[in-house]
């Protein structure tokens, strides 16, 4: 059976958000390459991988079921600060946007009562509580860290040993 033209359209747009998000996160590691902080654009680098693999993961699964993905333009991204706390304020955010746009695709799985789509979206809405979780934490030690330049590099050598682990989506 082929994917619902309303849920083809979800994934659509979704696709393109995504995609917009390894975008964002391009941008926002420029700001950290300037900084010279290596640890900061390595977290960025996973994040842009990540990014890329949640649309690849939509767009492989919409091919699955027979439909038709639409690539649309990708906006500039804008990046607001230039501080490593005002850019990861702006991360959470965006990732907290991103939860509430992988929760509208699975509202209209739920409309169109599509339960492969619930449970391939599973995978997202879990991950998205896991994206947000981590930015809160590099956050929240931002915070505690203040002006202080030695705590600021003991974080940039702790987020160089983040590793991109290909993720199994579904």
């Amino acid at each position: 059976m082929a994917i619902d033209k309303k849920m083809e359209a979800a994934f659509n747009d979704q696709i393109n958000k995504e995609y917009y998000s390894e975008y964002l996160y391009l941008a926002m590691k420029t700001i950290f390459a300037e900084l010279n902080l290596p640890g900061f654009v390595n977290w960025f680098n996973i994040q842009v991988q990540e990014e890329r693999a949640h649309a690849e993961g939509m767009y492989e699964y919409v091919l699955e079921r027979g439909g038709y993905v639409e690539l649309f333009a990708i906006d500039k991204p804008e990046v607001k600060g230039s501080t490593p706390l005002e850019v990861f304020k702006q991360v959470l955010e965006h990732e907290q946007y991103v939860t509430s746009r992988i929760n509208a695709v699975y509202d209209v799985a739920e409309e169109v009562k599509d339960r492969a789509a619930m449970l391939f979206l599973n995978w997202y809405v879990k991950e998205q509580v896991e994206e947000e979780a981590s930015v809160g934490d590099v956050l929240a030690k931002l915070e505690m860290i203040g002006d202080d330049k030695q705590g600021l590099l003991a974080l940039d050598k702790e987020l160089s040993a983040r590793v991109f682990n290909p993720p199994v989506i579904g």
